[in-house]
């Protein structure tokens, strides 16, 4: 990469996807290392949660231990105030001023789990984008898709781990049976497909064979679409 990247004037913001245990986190810190080493100092938030209140929806969301049930109308609507106040409060004042900015999942998310998993539709969650986040699209999404069973295996040792380290459980969504998961990985593999340009997507047969080869692909990605961004300025 070169050192003018991090003189760019306006910002770009880069999403990263995938089902639970598809190693978004790790790539997500190892991206965060690299830009720094370059000087690039990125914006980094999580949705849910990154703001306070976003982290209070997370808590609600996320929590397998809560009592009270969540419908899937309730989930989208909650997903979606979080999404829209980390918009307000984080993503469009980095933009504007010309940060880098990484997001552990967006919209996409949610018209996987939501849409798909949930099985309210894609066209119900986008229009809900449409009118509650205007329509704001990432610059590039880094989509992490390994096999079904191979990622809820690892969401599962993830979990084990975060409850025995931090006493925390955000087990709700993995709880969910099999074909709940079969239905986001399909979800996914759809988002892909309709929007190649903005999504880039690292699966079985394009470099998940092991931690330091994705980096390296989503470094490859980053790069290029970094220049482009730069030149088009």
């Amino acid at each position: 990469m070169s050192d003018s990247l991090s003189q760019q004037r306006r910002g770009f913001f880069i999403t990263f996807e995938g089902p639970d245990g598809s190693g978004k986190t790790t790539q997500i810190r190892r991206t965060v290392e690299w830009l720094r080493s370059r000087d690039i100092e990125p914006v980094l938030l999580r949705q849910p949660g990154g703001t306070p209140l976003g982290e209070k929806i997370r808590a609600i969301l996320l929590d397998s231990r809560a009592q009270d049930p969540v419908s899937p109308l309730t989930e989208l609507a909650l997903m979606f105030a979080d999404r829209a106040q980390s918009i307000h409060e984080i993503i469009q004042p980095a933009l504007r001023e010309g940060r880098v900015i990484l997001c552990d999942r967006y919209t996409d998310s949610s018209e996987a789990y939501q849409g798909a998993g949930r099985g309210l539709g894609s066209d119900r969650v986008l229009a809900v984008h449409r009118a509650i986040c205007d329509d704001l699209q990432p610059d590039l999404t880094i989509l992490l898709l390994p096999d079904a069973e191979k990622a809820l295996e690892r969401a599962h040792r993830r979990n084990q781990r975060n409850i025995q380290q931090t006493g925390t459980d955000e087990n709700r969504f993995e709880a969910e049976g099999e074909a709940f998961y079969r239905r986001i990985h399909a979800a996914y593999a759809g988002i892909a497909a309709r929007e190649p340009q903005r999504v880039a997507l690292i699966g079985p047969g394009t470099g998940d064979d092991g931690i330091d080869a994705i980096a390296a692909r989503i470094r490859e990605i980053i790069t290029g679409r970094l220049e482009q961004h730069l030149h088009s300025v």
